[in-house]
């Protein structure tokens, strides 16, 4: 029961604590067995509970008799006003709207645990928490929240224990909302199909009093206001609609921002489940600059931890990829052969098959065990594995879930060797869409399955407990470029403060048709990509992803200058850091890989020099192999220099990029 599991991982109960544990574990007990007769207490904390992070600087302030609400600080100065809290259900009740405080549990807990597919390799977990036990007056129903505080943000959830009348029920409205004191500037990615669709847009600086209440907006929603960067977020989102974010009327100059969360696709309310059940995290990530956002697991530290006891067999690495975007690739065994033979060449581990190996598909007759005549199979199987690389497949989702298809196909992919899959078009975030990640997450572990999901919903750091889930889309990535000129640098600059707080994201660098904005042309057979070679080569550096496909053709990749930089680039970090940057402007990303550090760098569409001081580099001599914008990358942007020399902790780096430009480096020991 999760509930139950939530109260036991509290690792200590602070000295001054009012309450004794016998009567701790009656209220506990009372709550998880439904009774609804308060349990006799001491007199509780006086209004308002206060939780701070473990450093001091974050403080939850939370009024929990009557209507529910939370306000928080940073460094002593507002972020949030008092905002609300609760949740509406189909039967016409509430619970936060006339509350009555049962009791308050306090507890902290500071633990590490290691993560072998992210950026961090040792990730520390530390933070205080507030678990209130209500009961709602009206209709006498109890239920919980808990609000824990890190150093690095906040997380809240809503507990629903079982009790008389709730073995069952329907959530028709989230009350949760974010009552900003400012008119602040956002980075906002709209939804305008509904809540149906990819998650694939751009993140747009807007006014939060922009965001109208029909507005649907994505997350994560990145706000810039007076104290710090906030990032509003979710995690653990399990058996429940993704949320969303709508505006409503402020006061006093303030912006309150509400929750929302999609349909079900039945259109019999938004969640349905049976209790003891939890939300998801309510997630508001917090940095004072935002390169600290991006330093952030906080996704990850409130997700549970892995679920799959092994997890030997989920390897990370760089893939390359049979697809329509660098020309049109035929589906026939010479072509797929032509890809292997460039992962082969490039030392990467996995090659992906895209779609049409199994002929037609999101049609009734779809079979996704069939082999299109036109690929032999076995043929590519044993090439791929002379040349020691591992396949992927591509599936469209319908024909993955007919009649559970999945489950014979992934015995099948097993048997051939398959290291992992590719399902695509989804495009909702709804509770049985939500649900059917999970299921097919399990299904694929349990055939030793890796999954990347694509026309996908932001991740939820779930990859955590599921880690062969283990990168996904939902993001507007390289594709776009093919059909439109929406991937700017501004764009790819906004992503890393945005986007990529959420977790993993398939963008498919590694563009070579490389080109200055104002030389950029959609093309719909060899696409382009704007910015220099070097810019595109830091991608690779600083977005995440642990499956990182290569997006272009062998023959674009064919000595070329910066090719010898994917040969050696990782796709997990031991550490990660950022020493610069500004959002949809520029960034500097320094990451380790065993002893070695990366540098990834960019700038948007002005030229930019930035110094880079090198004390993140432990002590003695490094190599710095340094691939850099030419002199003349501001109009063949196809060009870069490569630089050699040794360096120490105590030298600058002096990055100089041309416009759309970029950079990479590789610093070894001496």
């Amino acid at each position: 029961m999760r509930t139950m599991i939530d109260v036991m991982r509290i690792k200590r109960m602070p000295s001054a604590s009012k309450f004794s544990i016998s009567a701790l574990l009656c209220i506990a007990l009372c709550l998880l067995s439904g009774c609804s007769t308060p349990v006799p207490q001491p007199a509780p904390e006086s209004e308002p509970l206060t939780l701070l992070s473990p450093d001091g600087k974050i403080q939850v302030s939370l009024s929990a008799q009557g209507t529910l609400t939370y306000a928080l600080d940073v460094d002593g100065r507002q972020v949030l006003a008092n905002s609300r809290l609760g949740l509406a259900f189909h039967n016409g009740t509430e619970i936060g709207t006339d509350s009555e405080l049962l009791n308050v549990v306090r507890g902290s807990s500071d633990t590490t645990w290691e993560n072998h597919f992210g950026k961090h390799r040792e990730v520390r977990n530390h933070y205080n928490e507030l678990r209130l036990a209500l009961r709602e007056k009206s209709s006498a129903r109890n239920f919980e929240v808990i609000f824990r505080a890190f150093n690095d943000g906040i997380g809240f959830r809503y507990v629903l224990p079982p009790q008389p009348g709730l073995d069952s029920f329907i959530i028709h409205r989230e009350l949760t909302e974010f009552a900003f004191p400012g008119n602040y500037t956002c980075f906002a990615g709209q939804q305008t199909n509904g809540f149906k669709g990819a998650q694939e847009w751009e993140f747009e600086p807007k006014k939060l009093g922009d965001i109208e209440p029909d507005s649907i907006i994505g997350l994560p929603l990145l706000i810039q206001t007076r104290a710090a960067w906030v990032a509003i977020t979710e995690s653990d989102l399990r058996d429940w609609s993704g949320m969303w974010i709508g505006g409503k009327t402020g006061s006093s100059g303030g912006v309150t921002l509400s929750a929302k969360l999609a349909p079900r696709r039945e259109g019999d309310g938004l969640v349905r489940a049976l209790a003891p059940h939890n939300s998801p995290w309510r997630v508001l990530i917090i940095g004072r600059q935002p390169g600290r956002l991006i330093e952030s697991d906080l996704v990850l530290n409130l997700a549970p931890p892995s679920e799959l006891a092994d997890t030997s067999w989920i390897k990370p690495g760089m893939m390359a990829w049979d697809h329509w975007w660098s020309g049109d690739v035929k589906m026939d065994t010479a072509t797929i052969k032509q890809y292997i033979q460039l992962a082969s060449d490039m030392g990467w581990p996995y090659q992906l098959i895209d779609w049409q190996w199994y002929g037609p598909f999101n049609k009734p007759d779809a079979d996704i065990t069939h082999i299109n005549p036109a690929l032999d199979m076995d043929e590519v199987r044993r090439f791929a594995s002379e040349k020691n690389v591992r396949l992927w497949l591509w599936l469209y989702w319908t024909d993955a879930d007919r009649n559970d298809a999945y489950e014979k196909a992934f015995a099948l992919y097993e048997q051939w060797g398959i290291a992992g899959i590719k399902i695509d078009f989804m495009d909702s975030d709804d509770q049985f869409m939500v649900n059917w990640y999970e299921k097919l997450t399990r299904a694929a572990a349990a055939h030793h399955l890796m999954i990347n999901f694509h026309g996908a919903f932001k991740p939820t750091g779930l990859n955590r407990t599921f880690p062969n889930q283990i990168t996904r889309e939902g993001v507007l990535g390289n594709e776009y470029n093919r059909w439109s000129a929406r991937v700017t640098p501004e764009h790819k600059l906004t992503l890393p403060f945005t986007r990529f707080l959420a977790g993993p994201a398939d963008f498919t660098p590694g563009g070579f048709l490389n080109r200055q904005p104002s030389q950029f042309k959609a093309n719909s057979h060899a696409a382009e990509v704007m910015g220099t070679r070097a810019a595109q080569l830091a991608l690779f550096v600083v977005y995440d992803s642990p499956i990182c496909c290569a997006c272009d053709h062998p023959d674009h990749y064919r000595d070329q200058p910066g090719v010898d930089f994917l040969k050696i680039v990782p796709t997990v970090w031991d550490d990660t850091l950022v020493p610069d940057g500004e959002v949809a402007k520029h960034l500097v990303m320094v990451r380790r890989s065993g002893d070695d550090w990366f540098l990834g760098a960019l700038t948007d569409s002005n030229a930019r020099e930035i110094p880079v001081k090198l004390d993140f580099l432990g002590p003695g001599l490094w190599k710095l192999r340094l691939w850099k914008d030419a002199t003349d990358s501001n109009v063949n942007a196809e060009h870069l220099d490569i630089e050699e020399r040794v360096v120490s902790a105590g030298d600058t780096l002096n990055l100089q990029m041309a416009p759309a430009g970029g950079a990479v480096a590789r610093f070894q020991k001496q």
